[in-house]
């Protein structure tokens, strides 16, 4: 059955063109709801090129200029920064695209748990129950959401991070590779966690915490 439904996949575009998008590309491919149309990147460099096998059709103004021709009003954001991401998706739902969300096959995902458009939750990650991920999101490879852990849209947690039960993460925010936020931890809008810290106190809007246990940087 799966076979036979090959080419009713829904396609859909990518836009970004770097090394992020390799590993979003992958998890589209083994997901397998997606067939992918074009590559879309702003570097005009690329524009024309082969990029992981796919077509670089333009950038964003590509997009508008040409949108009665383009197969595929849908699309998801695979830019690793924070703040480019937020504004490139907020852009492209301005403009009338719809973002879609991507979740590997290797991914364990319990009951109750959301999952926001446009986000993408990477190779042996784990979301526990309830857990809400908001949108625009990457839930980096092997990384663990606890239980009634809430990420807001815009959020990247690094690869082999580490959520405990009802932790908030705020919008933009940035939980670098390897860390661990303890229970019931709050982070606020905009932080940035360095790799390998250990947060065991409520973090402000847009503070630097690094360290076991994580400290403000001034």
């Amino acid at each position: 059955m799966q076979e036979t439904m090959l080419d009713e996949k829904e396609s859909i575009f990518v836009f970004g063109a770097s090394g992020h998008a390799k590993v979003v590309i992958d998890a589209i491919e083994k997901q397998g709801a997606f067939k992918i149309a074009f590559l879309i990147d702003d570097n005009k460099a690329l524009w024309g090129q082969d990029f992981y096998g796919y077509p670089v059709y333009g950038g964003r103004e590509t997009l508008v200029a040409e949108s009665q021709e383009i197969l595929t009003d849908r699309g998801i954001v695979a830019i690793g920064e924070n703040n480019i991401r937020l504004k490139v998706a907020e852009w492209l739902v301005k403009n009338g695209f719809k973002l879609v969300s991507v979740i590997h096959p290797s991914v364990q995902i319990a009951r109750g748990v959301k999952v926001g458009r446009g986000s993408v939750i990477m190779a042996g990650c784990i979301i526990n129950s309830d857990a809400v991920i908001g949108e625009n999101a990457i839930i980096n490879t092997a990384a663990t959401v606890d239980h009634d852990c809430a990420v807001g849209n815009g959020v990247h947690i690094a690869p082999g991070s580490h959520l405990c039960g009802n932790v908030q993460v705020g919008e933009g925010s940035l939980i670098g590779a390897a860390s661990v936020i303890t229970p019931g931890i709050s982070i606020g809008n905009g932080v940035v966690v360095g790799a390998g810290s250990t947060v065991i106190k409520n973090v402000n809007e847009n503070e630097k915490v690094v360290g076991s246990p994580a400290r403000i940087v001034k």
